[in-house]
């Protein structure tokens, strides 16, 4: 039975190999990748389809794919509000503007208080000063710095200056106290122009000099005193304990009774 396998298992082989040998060996076809080619072109190798294809030449590029994303897909929710941040730097001054409209006529105010009758017919001031004053400049302004009289606060003691309230005739004098060996000048003011002046040389002996005059003085005008200087030492004494500046004026006749 061996025999007999052994027999048919050296025929098949045999069958096998007649067979092979038969029949011509064939070589595994060598494939090659080529590019797609018009017409009037030629296959190339596959490494000139390489070239080809990583060359610049717009026939032979790749298309450029430029992804189109959808913002709306990826917009969030509207965040919460943030803090304010510090103010910026102030920007230049603009050109002025264009000068606006009239605004309404504003409605009539309510009467005034009436008016005190004596403060429309009098007036009157009698003010000192208790400290000597040298001239320390060409003009110089005198103040005072004690009250006599001082009838409805028409003379301002900050400013030294009498305000005519009522319109009229007026009497204003001046006495001062000169020093020894130094010059007194000094100008009756009114508003802003000298009117009068009260002048004393040097001397070995001071002196009592005075002046006074009568002024038709309008509503808002001023009357006060200035000193003068010029090239010799200008100055008038006074002491704290007495009193050797004075300025008086009073009201005469005033322009409407």
């Amino acid at each position: 039975m061996r025999a007999v396998l052994l027999v048919l298992l050296v025929s098949v082989a045999d069958v096998g190999a007649s067979t092979d040998a038969a029949q011509p060996r064939r070589e595994p076809r060598r494939l090659s990748c080529v590019r797609c080619c018009r017409p009037s072109e030629q296959p190339v190798p596959v490494p000139a389809s390489r070239y080809t294809r990583m060359s610049n030449d717009p026939t032979y590029s790749l298309p450029k794919v430029q992804p189109t994303i959808d913002i709306t897909i990826l917009k969030g929710e509207k965040g919460e509000m943030g803090e304010k941040g510090y103010p910026g730097a102030v920007g230049k001054e603009g050109e002025r503007g264009l000068r606006g409209f009239n605004g309404r006529k504003g409605q009539k105010g309510q009467p005034g208080p009436q008016g005190h009758s004596c403060k429309q017919l009098y007036a009157a001031f009698s003010v000192g000063r208790r400290k000597p004053l040298h001239s320390s400049d060409y003009f110089q302004h005198v103040t005072f710095d004690m009250e006599f009289v001082n009838l409805y606060k028409h003379f301002n003691m900050f400013s030294g200056k009498f305000f005519c309230y009522v319109p009229g005739i007026y009497y204003f004098s001046l006495n001062v106290h000169t020093w020894n060996f130094k010059e007194t000048y000094l100008h009756l003011m009114k508003n802003e122009k000298e009117v009068a002046i009260l002048y004393a040389q040097p001397s070995d002996r001071s002196i009592m000099q005075s002046q006074s005059l009568m002024l038709d003085l309008q509503e808002g005008e001023e009357v006060w005193v200035r000193m003068f200087k010029r090239e010799r030492e200008n100055a008038i004494y006074s002491e704290e304990s007495d009193v050797y500046i004075i300025f008086n004026g009073h009201l005469i006749k005033p322009a409407v009774e």
